[in-house]
């Protein structure tokens, strides 16, 4: 790799950093990142920046691999590769495989496939044994192998008994540990938000409290344990953001992620029974969009997560009740953030930038990513200007579930430079 980006905006939240640069990175390593002309090699490939942004390499930290177990629906090698068209250069790795990612042999499962990648795969593992809410795994070695964090994801730890010793057990050692806020009782063989919608359609809702009171108990569980780390997944009402809000004010440890479809649309898209508007927790009411987005501008939420959940066609193709709850989003994020929170929104691009970058690596405690000559370049580049169409076919993961097809977005992503790796964007 010999590759110089002339007169591009880098913008690093990390350090206030915002200029024109020319950015010269050779194999892997910056050689020159300020305003002055650099030396080149006859061979160094040249790109003209003018129209693009270079941050610190984005991290999506909650994506569903399905390796090992449901490689029908997605592979590693598969998910990397979206992951690269979409602009990330980190994931995060969901436990809900088979087998469950709860022991340190399927850690390295993972660990030892995704060796030399041009991203870096994480991992978060279970809460629980097989995620069944009954017994604790062993964090300590799972947390050696180098997990990031914790959780049930996909379902709720049910035992309020069960996730205050997790907290306890966590607490000591400052693991973090993530939910999935949902009250199972009030949710059962849900299709959607509980609502006039679903009222209007004859479907079984799934009412916002029962995120709230997931919430709420975890929050409370977390602090009567002695102020642990706490980090709420997919947060999607606005009861939701004021609890967690509230908990902020108190000094508590806790943090959370919003995903793009959970701002992009309003359970309004349900009337046509299209299975790719089908998610848990489910697409809500413009309040709820209104207050996640708030809660984005003031830092109640922390971060953007795609929750990316392929699956196959055939599992899609079946009435609307039968349909798996879930949608792929490595190769949507940005260019749905960028569409919504920058160009409708005004959010600044600092602010995006550290919504998908600084904020969720300081949430996992990992280093974060310096821009300047000799270190070794982890760089997300985008256009925050250009329009494009979503399409589906273009993708990398092999799940075609989106409710974004055929969506004008303004914003998408370009680059991403990694381990010395060098991926163009081909969406």
């Amino acid at each position: 790799m010999d590759v110089l980006f002339k007169n591009i905006r880098l913008i690093n939240p990390l350090n206030d950093m915002d200029e024109v640069v020319n950015l010269h990175i050779v194999n892997g390593i910056i050689e020159h990142c300020d305003s002055s002309a650099p030396k080149i090699s006859i061979d160094c490939e040249i790109i003209d920046g003018t129209e693009l942004v270079v941050s610190p390499g984005f991290i999506d930290i909650h994506t569903h691999l399905r390796e090992p177990g449901f490689t029908h629906k997605e592979t590693l090698q598969t998910a990397v590769n979206a992951a690269l068209n979409g602009g990330f250069t980190e994931i995060v790795s969901q436990p809900n495989t088979n087998p469950c990612i709860d022991n340190a042999l399927v850690v390295d499962y993972i660990k030892n496939k995704t060796l030399n990648m041009p991203v870096n795969v994480r991992i978060a593992a279970a809460i629980t044994k097989d995620r069944k809410g009954e017994t604790l795994t062993n964090m300590q070695t799972l947390a050696n192998s180098g997990v990031v964090y914790f959780t049930d994801d996909g379902a709720c730890v049910k035992s309020a008994e069960m996730m205050k010793r997790a907290f306890e057990y966590a607490g000591p050692n400052d693991y973090l540990i993530a939910q999935h806020c949902e009250e199972h009782t009030l949710t059962k063989n849900f299709s959607m938000n509980e609502s006039d919608v679903s009222t209007k359609l004859g479907l079984i809702g799934y009412p916002s409290v029962a995120e709230a009171i997931i919430i709420q108990r975890d929050i409370a569980l977390a602090e009567y344990a002695g102020n642990c780390r706490y980090h709420v997944q997919h947060i999607s009402t606005s009861a939701g953001v004021n609890l967690v809000k509230s908990s902020k004010l108190k000094g508590l440890r806790v943090s959370c992620e919003t995903t793009p479809h959970h701002i992009y649309f309003t359970d309004d898209k349900l009337m046509t029974y299209d299975v790719n508007y089908k998610m848990n927790p489910p697409l809500r009411k413009q309040a709820d969009i209104d207050a996640i987005i708030e809660g984005l501008r003031d830092g109640t939420i922390d971060c953007i997560a795609s929750d990316h959940a392929p699956h196959s066609s055939e599992e899609c193709e079946v009435e609307f009740e039968k349909a798996p709850t879930g949608v792929v989003g490595l190769e949507t994020s940005i260019g749905a953030a960028l569409t919504l929170l920058y160009h409708r929104h005004k959010f600044n691009l600092k602010e995006i930038i550290s919504l998908f970058s600084v904020k969720p690596r300081k949430i996992l405690n990992l280093q974060q990513v310096i821009i300047e000559k000799g270190v070794s370049a982890n760089l997300t580049i985008f256009s925050p200007n250009k329009e494009w169409v979503v399409d589906k076919n273009r993708f990398k993961t092999m799940g075609r579930n989106t409710p974004f097809h055929r969506e004008i977005f303004c914003g998408k992503p370009e680059y991403i430079i990694n381990n010395n790796f060098m991926v163009k964007s081909e969406l």
